[in-house]
């Protein structure tokens, strides 16, 4: 079984050694946080929503307009949907092979263009799977959802390795990998909410030069001991691979 100090460690040490270039994929990293969905609350009371929805039936401009801005919105939001899937989630397979990469030799930025050259719709396709899955139950049932990212976590992480791999075989490997170590990776993510509140205090400077390149770092060489628990080889004795 892993360590958890031991993987932290490890990922500190692969983070300074590439201080710069960790920063600056975990900033394009933290695009992946990019809202796909426009929320909006009314504050109308119920009776005052009632008489508008009535008014704008008997308004037939109103309703033009109406129907506009719906139409423009959900546009908007078609188009941020494509924009994450064709875009966001093959960088993110990208920069998770970054971070892979940078346990063994220090990584190139170049590296989080690796899924537009090697196997691209396979990673737009398992990346839509995992959060199809993942929302889905969620949706449905809030704590199976929690454990079913748990399940998906390493799903970027062996498309960076195996380009090759299909988009549900990467699912079921993740989640056969994943068997043992879901909770030991909630309390390994748990141990970094000291940082998260640095970064919150120090609006979020902390996080981009320091807490987010530094838990990337230390999420890949969580990825690496999970592997080495497989069976797939120990991280210490790993030989820089060539990708």
């Amino acid at each position: 079984m892993w360590n958890r100090k031991e993987v932290k460690t490890r990922g500190k040490v692969n983070f300074k050694k590439n201080y710069w270039k960790s920063v600056l994929v975990a900033f394009i990293a933290g695009l992946f946080t990019v809202s796909t969905t426009v929320a909006s609350r009314n504050s109308f009371s119920s009776e005052e929503a009632s008489q508008a929805f009535q008014n704008i039936l008997e308004d037939p401009d109103a309703m033009m307009y109406l129907m506009v801005i719906f139409g423009a919105l959900s546009t908007v939001l078609l188009v941020l949907k494509l924009v994450d899937i064709f875009l966001f989630k093959p960088l993110e397979v990208g920069c998770s092979r970054f971070f892979v990469v940078n346990q063994h030799v220090n990584a190139e930025v170049g590296e989080v263009a690796h899924a537009f050259r090697n196997n691209y719709l396979t990673a737009v396709l398992a990346l839509f799977l995992r959060n199809l899955l993942i929302g889905l139950a969620t949706f449905l049932f809030i704590i199976p959802g929690i454990i079913l990212g748990f399940s998906y976590r390493l799903v970027p992480y062996i498309l960076a390795e195996e380009p090759t791999i299909s988009a549900t075989d990467a699912l079921k490997k993740s989640r056969a990998m994943m068997k043992g170590h879901k909770w030991a990776s909630f309390v390994y993510d748990l141990s970094f909410i000291g940082w998260f509140f640095v970064s919150l205090i120090t609006l979020n400077i902390a996080g981009l030069l320091y807490v987010n390149p530094y838990k990337m770092n230390a999420d890949a060489a969580l990825y690496e001991s999970i592997k080495a628990a497989n069976g797939f080889g120990t991280p210490a004795e790993a030989e820089p691979q060539q990708f």
